[in-house]
């Protein structure tokens, strides 16, 4: 069990509060946004919305969380496994992109990045309902993939964090410094590409 879960309280404006407050994180990130700001655009008393969250921290915390499963399970609805590998690949790559650029991908980040030493559990949080289900996705794909003699895979969790890396070559550092901040499909498609490529190149079968 998640350890807040003993803590937030649901009641009839729980979702109401959830919907405004990740408006305004997914917009502006976690420091400008304050308690009377999320009540406003909730449409609730500061009262109703520290009855479900003692802080906006553990707000913060609800909204990344259901944010990452709802990404994770919109891409893993987009993977047919039954395809070939590079396909997979593909799909995987371009989809980690798009939440990677997202509003929501990059204010996580900067969130992670701002709180870590004084809130550690943001991080991790992040990572387990995140990356982690990433990871172990992947790790499972891998596996059937060389059940089917597509790939050859000595160290499937080394493999399944190397592959969401390649994919960000070139992009994440730039976004990040603030270099470069909008990215068009033919340049998400060079870099993902190239990672299925070098990928394959590493562990796929080699025919003949």
């Amino acid at each position: 069990m998640n350890k807040n879960s003993a803590i937030i309280r649901k009641g009839r404006k729980y979702d109401q509060v959830l919907d405004g407050a990740r408006d305004l994180f997914m917009a502006h990130g976690f420091e400008s946004i304050g308690v009377d700001d999320i009540a406003r655009r909730a449409d609730v008393s500061k009262a109703t919305l520290y009855s479900y969250f003692p802080d906006k921290r553990m707000l913060f915390m609800e909204v990344a969380r259901l944010e990452c499963q709802r990404q994770a399970e919109t891409l893993e609805a987009a993977v047919d496994v039954e395809q070939p590998v590079e396909v997979v690949l593909g799909v995987v790559g371009r989809g980690l992109l798009e939440i990677v650029l997202s509003e929501f991908g990059w204010n996580m980040f900067r969130v992670c990045i701002a709180e870590g030493e004084r809130f550690p559990e943001l991080g991790q949080q992040f990572f387990e309902t995140g990356p982690k289900i990433l990871i172990d996705r992947m790790c499972a794909f891998l596996e059937i993939a060389e059940a089917r003699g597509e790939v050859i895979v000595e160290d499937r969790a080394l493999a399944a964090d190397q592959f969401p890396e390649l994919c960000k070559a070139g992009v994440f550092l730039r976004l990040v410094t603030g270099v470069q901040t909008e990215f068009s499909q033919d340049e998400i498609d060079r870099v993902v590409d190239g990672a299925v490529e070098m990928f394959m190149a590493r562990y796929g079968v080699k025919a003949g």
